[in-house]
């Protein structure tokens, strides 16, 4: 087999997308000292399911995300801040699978005769009670 032609990457440009450099709540506000206790600063920086939010998104420096997530895990161990958060989800119900005909039949034929006899019977003692109330 022949081997491609070896060549030199073609240096990237320098960051061809330029993008604003988030700000850290951190620093606007001006705290200087993140406390596990602070639960509303800290749920700032944790996303609908509790679950911690990246520097990216946050716009945190590294010492900041660093000292947020410990905040974070001592406020959840402190039971001050929830590990997780359940979201409700109303999904469809699921159609059901081709092999799986226990859902599109009626009931079996040993039900449907209980149920016949448990609807007879019921039928006959109504009739007795009626009676019985006509002659009292």
């Amino acid at each position: 087999m022949t081997s491609k032609k070896n060549k030199a990457r073609a240096p990237r440009e320098a960051n061809p997308k330029k993008f604003k450099k988030k700000t850290s709540v951190l620093v606007t506000e001006k705290v200087e000292y993140v406390d596990y206790k602070d639960v509303n600063l800290l749920q700032r920086f944790v996303s609908d399911r509790s679950k911690i939010r990246n520097r990216r998104v946050t716009g945190n420096d590294v010492q900041q995300q660093r000292e947020i997530a410990n905040a974070i895990k001592n406020a959840r161990e402190m039971a001050l801040l929830p590990y997780t958060k359940r979201v409700a989800q109303t999904r469809a119900g699921r159609p059901p699978r081709d092999g799986d005909e226990r859902r599109e039949r009626g009931p079996r034929r040993d039900e449907a005769a209980v149920t016949e006899a448990e609807g007879v019977d019921q039928t006959t003692a109504v009739e007795a009670v009626e009676a019985d109330e006509v002659e009292a």
